[in-house]
């Protein structure tokens, strides 16, 4: 049998590479009562036994995390005494080292936590070592991140783990989470991964957008200015111009964090307290833009795995040469995952897995020539009730944009509309699409993941609803509102008070005339009418405005009759309603999903939805009509954002009432 010229190249390549690696030095394990340390010569990191924190993580003789270290090496625990978690350091603000929010630990004076060595460097030749931090529920709460409490927050055993290879420039790190059938209901709050790092730290790259220096002179000011989407920055951290050091927390996939594609959460700011230090986080549930929920129920048997995710360490010459580096290493981690090193807990191998691909077809009797662009097609859980009432005793209805309690699997798919999803766990899913100029979503229930069976659905198609013929739009459907007016500049917290600036007569916009770049302020807020007003931190801007109307001006060459709706794509909310007026005649309000803080948070979307107003079309005329939207009067951090509005008109359908 013969061998090609390129397989025996690329073996020989492999060959060369694992030979490279094998002359790395081995990785040692060593620990002693409190700690473990993990090292490779290029790394070492100690892992706290009773909490899982990595108090000290080394790169070749530097210390890169926020560590009060003692003249024993070991941290200073006088420097940040305990506070009344038991632990070394005090509230949460005066965290250091790196730490999951939800720690093995637990309650003070509670159970300890079982440490032990998963994986032996001893038994594999110094290839890898790995080591576990168990926290056992019993039934009582566990974690002390924001929401919490000395008390802890929700019940479920937690287990931290750190794994490191011959040769890797960082340390992986994963967080078990299970709640026993026999614990009572429980819900989860702000949960992440965070590392506080020196102080030698002075540049900042959360996106190419956000990239700058960052020095420990400069105040911080509001944190929320830096927020950025997930799905699209799997690489991010900081960097030093004086060590010529970076470190960065890369995701090599996102099914383990909510909310989707379109997820904005923090991923670095530089913390406020006394400590100042750059900060980096990874999030996997909160309560910014939306947030998502992990709600379980009495008597449920639930397990989810966060990551392993890498914390990446690397030298270069410059800021920018290191957040390259840093993006090519997350390309690096996504062709490797999932990692085939993991084991003993529920994280199904490559072989377990399975790809699901197909084709969506647009098919818009309404719209033939429309084509699909920005495609993003992923499986998730299906739509469903929390079981745990929150505010008022009400179940919230959760879908995949609230969802951090189930994994889910995202792409971009092609402009032809073909999609492959890799490496999905075995599961009952619901598949979805959105994409650039196309109002709406498409879903499909009951796509069933078999393990190691490669899943083609075929063509799909997709027909989005209509309510009738398009009279007009405004804006583009693409889950933003970066194409109005002013909707790059979001993250400016003074920009809610240039709209009373910009439109002293508020929005008069004229279908075939106005331009919505340049007409259609991308925040319909409270008109505000204090001179003296400003955004504060975490609150925005806490003056009041009057009610702001904006006014859609149209002809219509005749009568319409039948049934006419206005639809509303919402990607921001504040108001808890918008008032509608047709020429005249008020109708009935709409009511608006819960506030997200997109508006208070300088952001350009968070949860999308739609809301459809049908009316009676023969409140319209031929000639001149206008339909007025109004936000009503109060704070102005209470608006509303849109993605995209759209007037129907169905005229064989009977009016509505």
């Amino acid at each position: 049998m013969k061998t090609s010229f390129v397989t025996m190249i690329g073996t020989l390549a492999l060959g060369l590479a694992a030979a490279g690696l094998r002359a790395q030095p081995a990785v040692t394990l060593t620990e002693d009562g409190t700690y473990y340390t993990l090292a490779n010569g290029i790394v070492t990191a100690r892992i706290a036994k009773d909490s899982g924190d990595l108090v000290s993580l080394r790169y070749r003789d530097t210390e890169v995390l926020a560590t009060m270290m003692g003249p024993d090496g070991r941290p200073d625990l006088k420097a940040d005494p305990p506070g009344a978690n038991g632990r070394g350091f005090g509230p949460f603000t005066d965290h250091q080292y790196g730490f999951w929010s939800h720690d093995a630990m637990g309650p003070r004076g509670t159970t300890p936590a079982v440490d032990r060595v998963t994986i032996d460097p001893a038994a594999n030749g110094g290839a890898r070592a790995e080591v576990s931090i168990l926290g056992v529920s019993g039934g009582r709460k566990m974690g002390t991140g924001p929401g919490s409490n000395a008390q802890g927050n929700f019940v479920a055993d937690v287990e931290i783990r750190y794994a490191l290879g011959r040769g890797e420039s960082g340390l992986y790190t994963y967080s078990i989470f299970t709640h026993r059938p026999e614990y009572p209901a429980s819900s989860l709050t702000e949960a992440r991964f965070c590392a506080k790092l020196a102080d030698f730290f002075d540049w900042m790259s959360v996106s190419p957008k956000i990239n700058f220096a960052f020095t420990k002179e400069l105040h911080e000011g509001d944190k929320y200015i830096y927020t950025a989407d997930q799905f699209a920055n799997r690489a991010f951290g900081w960097s030093s111009t004086t060590r010529h050091l970076g470190f960065w927390e890369i995701n090599p996939t996102v099914e383990y964090l909510s909310g989707g594609p379109t997820k904005v959460e923090f991923l670095c700011h530089r913390d406020t307290n006394k400590v100042a230090a750059p900060c980096v986080l990874n999030y996997w549930r909160s309560s910014h833009y939306g947030g998502a929920l992990v709600d379980v129920a009495a008597g449920e048997a639930w397990t989810k795995v966060i990551g392993p995710f890498l914390l990446y360490v690397n030298a270069g010459a410059d800021p920018q040469a290191m957040y390259a580096d840093a993006r090519a290493q997350a390309d690096r981690e996504a062709a490797k995952w999932p990692y085939d090193w993991v084991a003993g807990v529920d994280y199904p191998h490559r072989t377990d897995r399975a790809s699901v691909s197909g084709r969506l077809v647009l098919q818009d009797p309404l719209a033939p020539g429309a084509t699909l662009s920005h495609l993003m097609v992923g499986l998730t859980a299906p739509d469903y009730t929390s079981p745990v009432a929150g505010r008022g005793g009400v179940r919230p209805e959760i879908n995949w944009q609230t969802d951090a309690k189930h994994y889910e699997f995202w792409v971009a798919g092609g402009a032809d509309g073909r999609f492959a999803i890799p490496e999905v766990r075995p599961g009952t899913y619901t598949l979805h699409a959105f994409a650039t100029g196309v109002l709406g979503e498409f879903a499909r229930a009951d796509v069933t993941v078999a393990p190691g069976r490669p899943l083609d659905l075929g063509e799909l198609a997709w027909t989005p609803v209509r309510h009738g013929r398009q009279l007009w739009d405004v804006g583009i459907p693409n889950r933003n509102a970066t194409e109005f007016f002013m909707g790059e500049d979001y993250a400016d917290p003074e920009i809610s008070l240039q709209y009373a600036k910009l439109f002293p007569n508020d929005v008069h916009y004229a279908i075939g005339r106005s331009d919505f770049r340049k007409d259609w302020f991308f925040q319909q807020v409270p008109h505000n009418e204090d001179p003296s007003a400003k955004a504060e931190p975490f609150f925005g801007v806490r003056a009041r405005g009057r009610a702001t109307p904006y006014a859609i001006d149209f002809d219509l060459p005749a009568a319409p009759h039948g049934r006419a709706t206005l639809r509303l794509a919402i990607c921001g909310t504040g108001a808890r309603q918008l008032e509608l007026n047709a020429n005249g005649q008020n109708l009935p309000p709409v009511a608006l999903r819960p506030g997200d803080g997109v508006i208070t948070r300088h952001g350009v979307q968070g949860i999308w939805y739609e809301r459809d107003a049908a009316f009676d079309a023969t409140l319209l005329r031929p000639g001149p009509n206008t339909i007025t939207l109004t936000v009503p009067a109060g704070p102005v951090n209470d608006g509303v954002v849109y993605d995209y509005l759209r007037l129907e008109l169905d005229e064989s359908a009977a009016p509505s009432p």
